[in-house]
């Protein structure tokens, strides 16, 4: 362990007395010579939120025009002041410098709290988010000092207050570079993990309020972490000879104990981190790229090991086939994430549905239940989720395959149908396409379009042969003796095979024949032609159809080109909403209710005393 650094320097009782002239003053005397090395605290004491900025920015400017020169020459943190046996530098200069690497640490650690302050305007803490990365690029002997970049973003995550301008400042200035990107990574990693082990400890012993505030605090943190993770850029194939440009300058380079300090921020450095480089071992732009996958998969497997919002699970389900799976070294490590969130069921299973299905058709992965949990998907809100339009194309590419089974194809079939019953007319299009697919590619299901009972005087030892007969597609091989104009199917059972779709028939489909909604009436004469006959047939692009809408339907009814258009032409002004000779036999007349009710008139049971609508009854 270090010895602590000799300070005979006493900071001043009332710093808020000197000027902003007076500060100037100091910072040029510090820059000139040696001798008013006493300014150097007394300039310290005002890199704080609580002073004005002018003041904070003032001396900023001083004390990094000051270190930035000396700071290659500058001893690590954890070497010990009396440590001179590498070079033959008097004892004197040794304390010194070790002493004045002891206000720089000081230093660095005013520059985080102002960044990550409230009290601090967003100028000021885009002047100070520059000089830490100034820092961070030079601090390590010229090279890319991670230890102060690891102390910064342990801050950022840290803090209670959410910093929203710091961390789209660090995201659009320097997220671009490759070696800024690779420790992010690594530093995401490590938060990710201390913050589950936090999550486990805190539920066994805290209770009350002190829970409350912790999972805020998780949470807060957790928007951080996904923040910082989602926002940095995708990394080129490194096979490709692709420029990376490197804010660290020459690389990166550790040498022994400079991960460690005194001050107990400097000894969270990543493990895996130190594990890796040895004695002065540079890592090039080129080194980066290689090793930039594995950091990838590491830091997103553990971020999706927390426990996180609602609003983030979703964002990171909608982008994670698109920005997460071709970047991983091992897309697999993603299915316990993937199979637990589509267990879930409702719009986290539809998010779900294209990064797990990514997995199955190319990277082998198989879940047993898939079908299973796709078909209990398919329910009346799905049509107006905002995501549904992907589902859609989804949902017909998992049903391209001809090894599906019959009575799969044939209860998605039937489950499809019913639902167009009660879906806007956009949803009854995409079922119809969906629907002319299926009897597309399955020839065995096409017994649905026309599918009749038999009569009820069938022979009852038939009956009884094939009462038991049940097939291995949950579908009675004899539907004999069964009472014409029932709908064997189950639609509230969830099990596609115990659905009994192979005994029905597609009867919704013959209704939407007389749809109010005319494209959809029109649409459904497409299943009329014989569709096992494929050479003479087409599937239908669901992707048309998938994001409809009632807004869309409209506008393209609007564009429609008719050739006939009804006209209503009357001679005279129609006095009436109906002519009489529309009801004949009928009169509709105002009688007042006084004496004997008439026996031919039925009195309105609205009970007016002096009057009431009456209607004659008709005459036979």
């Amino acid at each position: 362990m270090a010895a602590p650094p000799p300070n005979p320097i006493n900071k001043p009782r009332n710093p808020k007395k000197h000027s902003l002239k007076d500060l100037k003053t100091l910072g040029h005397q510090l820059l000139s010579s040696r001798t008013h090395i006493n300014n150097l605290p007394l300039l310290l004491t005002y890199i704080s939120p609580n002073f004005p900025p002018q003041h904070v920015l003032e001396s900023l400017l001083s004390l990094h025009s000051f270190f930035s020169p000396i700071l290659p020459d500058l001893p690590s943190s954890s070497r010990s002041p009396t440590h001179n046996k590498d070079n033959d530098e008097p004892e004197a200069d040794v304390i010194y410098k070790t002493w004045l690497r002891s206000k720089f640490d000081e230093f660095v650690k005013s520059l985080v709290d102002v960044a990550v302050s409230t009290k601090a305007e967003d100028a000021l803490k885009e002047v100070v988010l520059d000089t830490l990365m100034e820092f961070v690029k030079t601090g390590n002997g010229g090279r890319f000092n991670s230890a102060i970049y690891h102390r910064f973003l342990v801050n950022i995550v840290q803090s209670t207050e959410s910093l929203d301008f710091v961390l789209e400042l660090l995201g659009s200035k320097y997220f671009k570079y490759i070696d800024i990107r690779y420790f992010t990574y690594i530093n995401i990693e490590k938060f990710a993990k201390n913050l589950e082990v936090k999550d486990i400890s805190d539920g066994k012993t805290e209770s009350g309020d002190k829970v409350g505030e912790s999972d805020s605090s998780l949470e807060l943190s957790i928007y951080k972490i996904h923040y910082l993770i989602s926002n940095i850029p995708p990394l080129e194939d490194p096979k490709q000879n692709s420029d990376y440009e490197l804010w660290g300058g020459s690389g990166f380079s550790v040498k022994k104990g400079e991960l460690k300090g005194p001050s107990q921020h400097l000894k969270t450095e990543d493990k895996d981190l130190k594990s890796e480089k040895h004695d002065n071992d540079v890592l090039s732009a080129g080194n980066y790229a290689k090793k930039m996958k594995l950091k990838f998969t590491k830091a997103w497997i553990s971020f999706l090991r927390l426990p996180l919002p609602i609003d983030v699970y979703k964002e990171v389900l909608s982008n994670l086939h698109q920005a997460v799976i071709p970047h991983l070294s091992n897309p697999i490590m993603l299915c316990d994430f993937l199979t637990r969130s589509y267990d879930i069921g409702g719009v986290v299973s539809v998010m779900a549905l294209s990064s797990l299905f990514i997995l199955m058709t190319k990277h082998g992965l198989e879940y047993p239940n898939f079908y299973e949990k796709l078909y209990v998907l398919l329910l009346p809100s799905i049509f107006m989720a905002k995501h549904r339009a992907k589902f859609f194309q989804l949902l017909d590419s998992c049903l391209k395959s001809p090894l599906l089974p019959a009575y799969l194809a044939a209860a998605f079939a039937k489950k499809l149908s019913r639902l167009a019953l009660v879906v806007p007319p956009s949803g009854a299009l995409v079922i119809i396409a969906l629907i002319h697919n299926l009897l597309r590619r399955h020839p065995s299901i096409n017994c649905l379009v026309h599918q009749e009972d038999s009569n009820d005087t069938t022979d009852n030892n038939s009956e009884e042969e094939g009462g038991d007969n049940e097939n291995e597609f949950g579908a009675s091989t004899n539907i004999a003796g069964r009472k014409a104009g029932i709908d064997h199917f189950d639609n509230e059972e969830s099990n596609p095979l115990k659905s009994h779709a192979l005994g029905s028939s597609l009867w919704e489909i013959d209704s939407l024949r007389h749809h109010y909604c005319p494209p959809v009436s029109r649409f459904v004469q497409s299943l009329e032609n014989d569709l096992t006959v494929r050479a003479k047939t087409t599937e239908v692009n669901v992707e048309d159809f998938s994001s409809g809408s009632y807004a869309t339907i409209f506008g393209e009814e609007i564009r429609r080109r008719v050739k006939q258009v009804p006209v209503a032409f009357y001679k005279a002004i129609p006095t009436s909403l109906f002519s009489e000779s529309d009801f004949s036999g009928w009169s509709f007349k105002e009688e007042e209710s006084k004496g004997k009710k008439p026996e031919n008139v039925i009195l309105n049971s609205s009970g007016d005393k002096d009057g009431c609508c009456t209607k004659r009854q008709r005459v036979e």
